[in-house]
């Protein structure tokens, strides 16, 4: 008996060696250390380490018992020097998920940093009030404090579960700030001393936080500015991408909504497999419109047809449910998965005209932007925009209203009352306008061939003037095209002309930029300079020659020449001066009664007795969206073959496909042998001299 007991005693003197019996200590949310460290020592842990005293502190192991989760991570941490030994307690109340910890990932970046300590309380009378603080709500704590240091100061002070509360509160608070303000605060945060503390507990937590605050969290550290390559926003992709089965369709929405707002790498691309995989077997048990449409536009690109088309047609199941949101925000989901659905297109195109009044600017963009992706045209919703902001025009700003004539120019679409209205508010203050945006007015105005009455000479003179200003801060290639946007308007401004084509600048752009677009550009210069009688001054430009491509004519047109004509009495594919080509030339007598041979022309008929026919198949694309209007390109062809004793007949591929022979026949005999050129009530095709 008598060695029994002095064997304890021994063993109790040992232990005592190493686990005080009595220290203050503060137990911060889910017993994880900070500096201030409790040891209770106690019976149970007293017969745990006498019964086991001989295997002392053991190494890599995880013991578990009672309510305390023991771990240790070893040295093979992403952060080197990092070596902790923990054994601590855990509340059943605050923690809603037991995981052990994976000491193969790095929570912690403190170099150097080793903490050994042994905590287990088995007790509640050990937990005080001090050791369980009441957890906080993030949307409280958003309205207590004004500033995002506010909120790390009440961090630093007393710190509760779950951390993600904190984080936010961050974000919730920085969305009510200017951008400016943010950008100040921001800074103040990252220098904050509190705000590494505040990762270091949010990457601790993440494994054992609800799913739903781990995304939140993601989701505003994210948004927070956080670099994507950081220890914190990394760990959270990791940990994120090992619950990613515990996600229900609150968590999948913030899944996707974060991830689209990322840049791709691994984790991210990982992450974004698996909400591919997750929208694939969940996608019909989706209930709101908008998590639908975050998984779309989450998916991407290269997300399989077949997911896409089973999204597509849960969002046509779904269309009786769509509000005005959810109907103008399904162009940017369906433009982030690159699919042109139409029927859904359309059914939203209609929703948005009906209740377009008072649809905020930045989602008209946004729509416009998606149709172009998308290769959408839809005249109704283009008007329908195009209206709503003409008659709201005092409202926005002329930098915004550019914007969307800029998008409008990209889809082809040419909307007259428009305008019209910005002419006249460019016309009132150029001055509120810098060398970018006269650019992009001339750009949009010359491509549409947009003219207004008697105020298009008085729009002219006032950007040409505007422009002038900023000759010795204008780069070449912002000049030349300037310069060509006034050659397709038949305006020739003599500042700008002679400050282009001064042999510096045309070396410049003959060598440097886009070397192909700006010859294409020098070669539309060069033929006005020689053909506008309005162009005072002509010089000759050494442009590199046009490559030489075979071009096939319209085999229908070609046939139906033929058929009308026979052969001998029109050619195909006809090079002109100035860079020009025209599909078919047809000869005929002064008054186009008659069609003549090429044969011998000039012994019989004199140049003054004839008249030259140019024939040009033309596509889509050099109308306006409407197909009645056609753009600035081939207005300057039609006016310059006009100059060079052409009569001009257009004729649009697209109709001709979808007429039979004869009708071609038809419709190419009227056009040649009429005094003027008017479409025909039988066929609906345009010409125009």
């Amino acid at each position: 008996m008598m060695n029994r007991a002095n064997s304890f005693l021994w063993n109790l003197r040992q232990v005592s060696t190493f686990v005080p019996t009595s220290r203050t200590m503060r137990l911060y949310p889910l017993g994880f250390s900070r500096p201030r460290i409790v040891f209770s020592y106690n019976s149970n842990l007293r017969n745990l380490l006498l019964s086991d005293f001989g295997n002392r502190v053991q190494s890599s192991i995880r013991y578990l018992f009672q309510d305390a989760l023991v771990f240790k991570s070893r040295d093979d941490f992403q952060t080197k020097g990092v070596s902790t030994e923990t054994v601590l307690t855990v509340s059943r109340g605050l923690c809603p998920r037991r995981l052990s910890f994976d000491s193969k990932h790095s929570l912690f970046s403190d170099e150097g940093l080793k903490i050994n300590f042994h905590h287990e309380a088995s007790d509640e009378s050990v937990l005080t009030k001090e050791t369980k603080p009441t957890p906080v709500n993030y949307r409280k704590l958003s309205r207590e404090c004004s500033s995002l240091s506010d909120v790390l100061d009440t961090f630093s002070e007393a710190s509760t579960f779950p951390s993600s509360n904190y984080i936010s509160a961050m974000w919730t608070i920085a969305k009510r700030m200017s951008d400016d303000q943010k950008r100040i605060e921001k800074q103040l945060m990252f220098n904050h001393p509190a705000f590494s503390q505040l990762c270091e507990q949010v990457m601790r937590e993440a494994k054992i936080m609800h799913c739903d605050h781990l995304l939140f969290s993601l989701h505003a550290v994210v948004k927070l500015g956080i670099p994507q390559n950081s220890l914190l926003v990394q760990t959270l992709l990791r940990v994120v991408q090992e619950r990613i089965n515990e996600c229900d369709e609150k968590c999948l929405s913030v899944l996707s909504t974060v991830l689209e707002a990322m840049e791709p790498c691994k984790n991210v691309d990982v992450l974004r497999a698996g909400v591919r995989i997750l929208a694939d077997q969940q996608v019909w048990k989706i209930e709101r419109v908008f998590t639908l449409q975050a998984v779309m536009k989450c998916v991407g690109k290269d997300a399989p047809i077949a997911l896409k088309r089973k999204l597509e047609m849960k969002a046509l199941r779904e269309l009786d449910r769509f509000s005005d949101l959810n109907s103008q925000h399904m162009f940017e989901a369906l433009a982030a998965m690159n699919h042109r659905s139409i029927t859904l297109l359309n059914e939203c195109s209609k929703m948005v005209i009906g209740n377009i009044h008072g649809c905020p600017f930045k989602v008209l963009i946004n729509i416009l932007q998606s149709c172009r992706d998308l290769r959408y045209r839809n005249l109704d919703l283009f008007k329908g925009i195009a209206d709503y902001v003409a008659t709201t025009i005092d409202i926005w700003k002329l930098k915004q209203v550019l914007f969307l004539l800029i998008l409008l120019e990209d889809l082809g679409f040419r909307h007259t009352d428009l305008m019209d209205l910005f002419m006249k508010k460019v016309i009132d203050d150029p001055a509120s306008l810098n060398m970018k945006s006269i650019i992009s007015i001339l750009h949009v105005y010359s491509s549409l061939n947009h003219f207004y009455k008697c105020q298009t000479q008085e729009f002219q003179e006032a950007m040409a003037h505007s422009l002038t200003g900023y000759l010795h801060h204008i780069s070449s290639e912002n000049l030349l095209k300037a310069v060509s946007s006034f050659c397709l308007m038949n305006h020739f401004p003599l500042a700008l002309i002679n400050q282009l084509l001064q042999k510096d600048i045309i070396n410049e752009l003959l060598t440097s930029g886009d070397i192909e677009r700006n010859v294409h550009k020098l070669r539309i210069l060069a033929a006005c300079l020689k053909l506008d009688t309005s162009c005072p001054k002509a010089v000759d430009l050494a442009l590199p020659p046009l490559p030489s491509t075979p071009l096939s004519p319209n085999a229908k047109v070609a046939d139906a020449l033929s058929s009308l004509l026979g052969e001998g009495y029109f050619l195909r594919n006809v090079q002109l001066p100035h860079n020009y080509h025209i599909d078919f030339e047809v000869r005929m007598d002064i008054n186009r009664s008659q069609v003549l041979p090429f044969s011998h022309m000039d012994a019989v008929t004199s140049a003054a007795d004839i008249q030259r026919v140019a024939v040009l198949c033309v596509p889509r694309s050099t109308y306006c969206l409407d197909l009645t209007h056609p753009r600035g390109f081939l207005a300057m062809k039609m006016r310059h073959l006009k100059v060079m004793g052409f009569h001009v007949i257009l004729v649009h591929n697209w109709e001709i496909e979808r007429l039979q022979m004869k009708d071609v026949v038809t419709f190419l005999k009227t056009e040649l042998y009429s005094a003027e050129a008017f479409p025909t009530a039988d066929v609906n095709l345009q010409s125009t001299c």
